[in-house]
Order: structure tokens, then sequence, then C-alpha cells
């Protein structure tokens, strides 16, 4: 059996930047052949994020394109022209899934939207993923990672309840709900078609995954009227719960003790009198209603003990802790690399590069990035001649022509 599941489908790629790239990401690691359509006339804006590699800047050198299009294959065309416009219908006309996150309107002006390509191929899945969705007064609103955080009320919890919104420090909705439920509408119709043999349009508007992160305050406002606030690091009902500072530069430790058990063993584990006399923390009350002191307490305390160490004495004694890891901590977590979370690929111009491992593991399918992102039109030739049949001449004669960008 294939470790990957989705060997034999194909997708043609539309989508560019965040959710709509790391989608089809999910796709290519698990074998679909996906088949990122470019232009060298509009650059797909991930090409050119930072971090590149070694520090140089270039349309193949960026870390964060590279990460969000492993496992695909690049092919530029012109869509401007009648001819690249042809090149794309008959990629479309052998693929299985369309994907784009385009503002509404945008393909149906290259005639590749979804009424005009299903007049020949009558079983794709085509998937749409725009701000706001296809339908609505607000449909043709262009979006963002950060606008659709605002729009949702995701920034309005995030940050420390005496300063403005300070959103999530990332495009979060581009990372984390968007693509998982794209992804899994996309093999949701694919299952839907090996049943019945009909395709479908799937019509995904980001602000709704986004939302649904938020049913608590959601939730809090329809059953009580309030409107939930920023929080910080804080608890809602319990403390101690927060970050506090440790040994070295910029160096947190995250702690959690909201059962009396956990309670009790962090102050056996700080060996502080002040944690267990005083009579302000002496029940999970007093802690919540005096956690700014509380704290401040901790914050004395932890100050003087490395993160690592500490967070592991406390996790061996009950407490859930764990040190606040940057980035370089990251890749050297013995846990991820346990795991095989980092997969590291040859790329043709950055050399040795690291990619996210699929965040989860099938016993029989894993799936895995299984190749590095593409060079910008790194297969345009292969693919026109091994998916569409065309000769050296051909080729040729439409790049003179101007239909391969």
């Amino acid at each position: 059996m294939s470790k990957f599941p989705l060997a034999g489908i194909t997708v043609a790629d539309f989508t560019w930047i965040g959710a709509g790239s790391y989608t089809t990401k999910i796709l290519a690691d698990f074998g679909a052949d996906v088949i990122k359509i470019e232009s060298t006339e509009r650059i797909d804006t991930l090409r050119d994020a930072k971090p590149f590699q070694g520090g140089i800047r270039g349309l193949n050198r960026s870390g964060y394109f590279a990460d969000r299009n492993s496992s695909k294959r690049s092919v530029t065309l012109n869509l401007k022209s009648e001819e690249g416009r042809k090149l794309a219908r008959e990629i479309i006309a052998q693929s299985d899934v369309v994907a784009n996150n385009f503002t509404p309107g945008t393909m149906e002006k290259f005639g590749l939207g979804y009424e005009a390509v299903r007049e020949f191929k009558k079983d794709l899945v085509y998937i749409s993923m725009s701000m706001h969705g296809q339908t609505g007064p607000e449909s043709k609103y262009l979006g963002y990672g950060l606008t659709m955080g605002a729009v949702t009320g995701l920034h309005h919890l995030c940050g420390r309840p005496e300063l403005d919104p300070a959103g999530t420090g990332t495009n979060f909705p581009d990372h984390v709900p968007n693509p998982a439920h794209s992804a899994f509408a996309i093999l949701a119709a694919l299952r839907h078609r090996r049943r019945t043999g009909v395709g479908q349009f799937i019509d995904v508007a980001q602000i709704e995954p986004t939302i649904a992160l938020l049913g608590p305050a959601v939730l809090n406002y329809t059953a009580n009227g309030v409107v939930a606030g920023r929080v910080g690091n804080q608890h809602i009902t319990a403390a101690p719960h927060g970050v506090y500072p440790t040994r070295g530069e910029d160096r947190w430790i995250a702690i959690s003790a909201a059962t009396e058990a956990a309670w009790s063993a962090l102050t056996k584990v700080l060996e502080h009198p002040a944690l267990g006399q005083d009579a302000r923390f002496r029940t999970s009350v007093g802690r919540w209603e005096h956690r700014e002191a509380l704290d401040a307490l901790l914050s004395t305390i932890t100050a003087g003990h490395d993160a690592e160490p500490l967070a592991m004495q406390l996790q061996h004694s009950g407490v859930a802790a764990a040190p606040v890891h940057d980035a370089a901590d990251v890749l050297r977590d013995p846990q991820l690399q346990a795991r095989g979370h980092w997969v590291y690929l040859e790329h043709p111009e950055m050399g040795r590069t690291v990619y996210n491992a699929l965040p989860f593991r099938m016993s029989r399918t894993p799936g895995y990035p299984n190749r590095p992102a593409p060079l910008l039109g790194e297969h345009t030739d292969e693919v026109l001649k091994s998916m569409l049949g065309l000769k050296p001449n051909e080729i040729e004669a439409l790049r003179s022509q101007g239909a391969l960008q």
C-alpha cells in the first residue's frame, strides 16, 4: 500500500499566500499531484516574504513560501492570454480538484469559474476560499489574516486587559482554522464523488472557520449578555495561570495550577514560605481574587530558576508547566524530534531546508513532505509534456507567444 493516500488525485492549484497554499500543501504531502498555477507577472506574495535562506532575497529563497508549498509542482501561465487560459482549462480537465482563494469574480474573469469549467469537467470538486464567501453584501471585500481576526472578534480577545487589541502575532486564520476546514471539505467532496460520481462547489468564507474558534465568547454573550474582553495570560476562573520570568535573557515558563492538588505540588516544588502561609492564597477563590499579587510573587520566585529543569520538576509533580520556547528551541525539541516532525529536503537553490511534517500520524498511510517547494515555473515543461502531451517545439511556440510566463 502506498504511504500517500491521495496518490492519483490531481489538484489544479490557483491559491496563493497563506490559507489556500496551506490547504493544498496538506493534499500534496498526502500524495496528491498539486500543480501550482503561477505567473511571473503577479508573483505569489509568499515568494517574496521573509525569512530568506542565508538572508539573500529571492523568489525561490523564502522559507515561508517553501513550508507552505512542499510536495507541489509549479507551472507558470499567462492567464491574460487566450492560449494561457486554454492550457489552464486543459490542466483542469485532467484534474480532480480546483482550488483558489481569490476575491469572488476573479476566476470568472479568466473564464475559469465553477460554472464555466464544469461544462467540460462534470465531476470536478471546486473550492473557493474568499474572506466572506461568494454571497452576501460584503462578499467582494478583500481580506487577509489580520482583517479576518479583526472582523470575527478574535483580536478583541487577544492581548492584555489594560492595552489595545494585540492580535495574535501572526495571521492565525491562515495557519489553523481555514486550511484545516478547507482540506476536510475537499476530502468530504471527493468521497461524495467516489460514491456518486458527482462533483460539487465548495464555498468557504474564511471568517466562518475563524469564528468557530470563539465559541465560549459567543455563548457568553448569547446566554448572559456579557461581551468577553482581553485577559492576557490569565484564566477566567483559576489562578495561578500565566507566564513567568526565569533565569536568562527573555526566558519564561508557563504554569497552570488550577486544582488544589496542583497548587499544593507547586508550593512544595518552589519551597517558598509565602506561597503556603499567605492567607490570601489558601483557597482557589482567594488565589483568583488576588491573582495579581500571586503572579507578582511567583515572578520573583521563578526568576531564580532555569525554565527547562523547573518545568520538568513541576511536570513530574503533577503541575502543568512548560518553558516558553523560541524558534531555535522548537527545532531542537526532543519530543518533536522523536515524532519525526521536522523533515529535511534538498532544495535546488536553498540547499538543505526544514519543513513541517503533517501535524498528525496515520499508522498505514502517514504522508509527509516528499519533495521541496518548487522553483517558480520549475515544472512547466514537465507538466505540459506529461499531462497535456505537448512536444518541445509546441512548448517553445507557446512560450514565444507569451502564453507561458
